[in-house]
């Protein structure tokens, strides 16, 4: 069951935060795959992923680079939850970090229209890791982090949902995920340093 309070949804900003500039102090995700990146997806500590045995998710931010072409300044942070999982799939008994790089502009549209199952409604690939190439043609590149390093995972059959009870408590009012990174929505202050992290520390947007 999911926290009902803003102090909740602030703490897994903050939480998302941490992932975040720990993923981008490593080299396990290589920062040419960052800066190809339309928007991310941050989900920390994520629950016994798994598919047919009650896996509880998770949930965390979604930002994306603002302007026509994904070259301006990050986003305030829409939140997302994930669930469900393909046959087999289990992370372990302990929470998992999980990011999602999307990497196609069609792909942004899915996500914040509609609820998403990846491999499905957006195709997805295990990323690459700093030793390794770009995965061509994938939608979205998908990395998780249970001890120590970030490493390329396969989560085809999760879906993804824009987390809508967050997102109120959040903006106190009615906002869809679109709305909030593509418009002028004001961060609250972990989601500012959030945003704060990726204009500072993530690279800047490359074709």
């Amino acid at each position: 069951m999911w926290a009902a309070d803003k102090s909740s949804d602030e703490q897994t900003l903050r939480n998302a935060a941490t992932v975040l500039q720990a993923m981008l102090s490593s080299k396990d995700i290589p920062s040419g795959v960052v800066a190809k990146a339309d928007c991310i997806i941050i989900l920390p500590s994520v629950k016994k992923f798994a598919v047919g045995i009650g896996g509880t998710g998770g949930r965390g931010p979604m930002s994306c680079r603002t302007g026509k072409n994904f070259n301006g300044p990050w986003s305030a942070p829409a939140m997302y939850s994930i669930g469900g999982a393909s046959a087999g799939l289990q992370l372990g008994g302990t929470a998992s970090d999980i990011i999602l790089l999307v990497m196609a502009s069609s792909a942004v549209d899915k996500v914040l229209d509609s609820k998403v199952k990846i491999g499905t409604d957006a195709t997805a690939a295990a990323g690459p890791g700093a030793s390794a190439g770009m995965t061509g043609g994938a939608d979205i590149l998908t990395y998780s982090r249970t001890k120590g390093l970030f490493a390329g995972i396969s989560l085809n059959g999760a879906s993804l949902d824009p987390a809508t009870d967050a997102n109120q408590r959040l903006y106190g009012q009615d906002l869809t995920a679109r709305q909030i990174v593509t418009g002028n929505t004001k961060p609250t202050s972990a989601g500012q340093a959030l945003v704060s992290v990726l204009d500072s520390k993530g690279p800047k947007h490359s074709d």
